[in-house]
């Protein structure tokens, strides 16, 4: 497969290639944060579904679980069956899913719709990353994955804005309805312009091995999303599942360190540029994800900004990403992986600092300068750090690189919204605890839930008890996010190789192409 890879054909056209893998990885990574936008109109029963707490937890719920436990079966089904296969597969499942959550005319069809469109993201997210790595001679590929990555953030970013727009003007099924025109694009020009390539050599099967990671990631998934519902980690319900969710991903690692032919070679977490880049890359989202979760409810319930103001409120993290992300190959270049990917940790914690400075009545502006730094930061960590996971790997096995990359992100996110949440919850009933005691029952379940509880509950004392509850969570849980992020660059500063002395030919083209861009 290489000799096609190589062609000139392909190398004309490798940019375009990657406009088309971007364009797919955002629609995929935007649905993830558009749908939080739309969850209140999907529970109002006369302009959405009339949904429940619980259904729209499992709205998001089932998606996770789908998407985080079958990322690795689809990374390593396409090294074996050709990438381009498995993602115009994925594309079309998530469009067709896409249709079906559009027009859900329940809460249980919708539930069963995104759990779905999680199998469709789950075999389109490790092919273009593997993709890009085959298409992109190594001098290129940081740049490239720089790209990839700033889509991803991008689409973190513009996913409750897009989501605003689509229900200021539309029904919420827009949110969805929107991926398929895309879709149907992006698949047309993946037939014409993204090449095939597959393992050579891809040895025999590994069945158990891929039942193990399904098993191991979804039950240990469930347990992480049950801990961050219920706020009691210690309860047989949440800890029973995560114990067993790790001890079969345990089982996992020993099989794959002694079957012949196995789905994953574990033996390359021995690489520190695999070990040290998916620590960093796990550590910087647990603690920058479960911030930017909270922070949507502090702008639209604290604050009573609309779900299109408090998507605008994002921007400047997107402006961040776009600018950062296609960057730091360049500063990778002239500094390393190791100072980039150091920095960038130490910036997303001190931006999970700023959020100190943020209260009831602060000028938004200054939320706006730390989304933009934590932004910046988060852009300095996931080019690098995935070009690292990238170069650790053969290419013929890049679908299965790609895929450790991406569970990484995803448990990460799950776990970082999960016990950042339940910080948050826990301080906010605690100092709403007496206010909360002087409630009816029923009032007083629904304040202690959330604040937008308090909010509906009513009375201006109430309200003012629980904003301030609310940011003092926000700040408590934001310090144990830096906390976090600071032990993410630490890890780096340890075990991430340092920079290494370009060989002769390589610093001798390196120093023509700064020349040509007048660096």
């Amino acid at each position: 497969m290489r000799t096609a890879l190589d062609s000139e054909t392909i190398q004309r056209r490798r940019w375009a290639i990657l406009g088309v893998l971007t364009v797919s990885l955002l629609v995929v990574v935007l649905d993830n944060t558009i749908l939080n936008v739309a969850l209140k109109t999907i529970a109002d029963p006369d302009k959405g579904l009339g949904a429940t707490q619980s259904q729209l937890e499992w709205s998001i719920n089932s998606y996770t679980l789908v998407f985080a436990g079958l990322l690795f079966t689809f990374g390593v089904l396409g090294d074996r069956l050709g990438r381009k296969k498995v993602l115009i597969g994925g594309m079309a499942v998530f469009a067709v899913a896409s249709l079906a959550s559009a027009y859900a005319q329940s809460p249980d069809q919708l539930i069963y719709a995104r759990a779905l469109m999680g199998l469709g993201g789950a075999a389109v997210m490790p092919q273009t990353l593997s993709i890009i790595t085959n298409v992109f001679e190594p001098h290129e590929r940081p740049r490239a994955i720089g790209i990839w990555a700033g889509a991803v953030g991008m689409g973190v970013a513009i996913g409750p804005l897009t989501g605003g727009l689509l229900l200021a003007h539309f029904w919420w099924g827009s949110v969805f309805l929107i991926n398929v025109p895309v879709i149907v694009v992006g698949v047309a020009l993946m037939a014409v312009l993204v090449p095939e390539s597959r393992n050579p050599s891809p040895g025999r099967l590994d069945p158990l091995g891929v039942v193990l990671s399904v098993i191991g990631l979804v039950v240990l998934s469930y347990g992480i999303i049950q801990g961050g519902e219920k706020g009691a980690w210690l309860e047989p319900a949440v800890l029973g599942p995560i114990l067993a969710g790790a001890a079969v991903l345990a089982l996992f690692v020993w099989h794959e360190a002694r079957t012949p032919s196995p789905a994953f070679d574990v033996a390359l977490f021995k690489d520190p540029r695999m070990s040290a880049a998916v620590a960093s890359i796990a550590l910087c989202f647990f603690a920058a994800a479960g911030v930017f979760f909270f922070a949507n409810f502090y702008m639209q319930s604290v604050r009573g900004l609309s779900p299109l103001e408090s998507g605008a409120m994002v921007l400047p993290f997107a402006v961040a990403q776009l600018l950062f992300s296609t960057r730091s190959a360049a500063m990778v270049r002239r500094f390393g992986a190791k100072a980039v990917c150091t920095s960038g940790l130490l910036l997303v914690a001190a931006a999970l600092v700023g959020y100190h400075f943020v209260g009831t009545d602060t000028p938004l502006w200054i939320l706006a300068a730390v989304f933009f730094f934590q932004g910046a930061g988060m852009a300095n960590v996931m080019p690098p750090a995935t070009e690292s996971v990238m170069s650790a790997l053969p290419r013929e096995k890049a679908g299965a690189g790609s895929a450790i990359n991406n569970v990484a992100r995803q448990v990460a996110v799950a776990m970082g919204v999960a016990v950042l949440g339940s910080v948050v919850a826990s301080v906010y009933r605690g100092d709403l605890g007496d206010d909360l005691a002087a409630l009816p029952a029923g009032a007083r379940d629904a304040a202690g839930e959330s604040i937008a509880g308090a909010h509906g509950v009513g009375g201006q004392t109430l309200v003012d008890h629980a904003d301030a509850a609310f940011v003092h969570a926000m700040h408590t849980a934001s310090a144990a996010a830096a906390v976090i992020a600071f032990l993410g660059a630490l890890v780096v500063l340890k075990w991430m190789p340092g920079r290494q002395a370009a060989p002769p030919a390589e610093a001798s083209r390196r120093t023509s192409e700064q020349e040509t861009a007048g660096v």
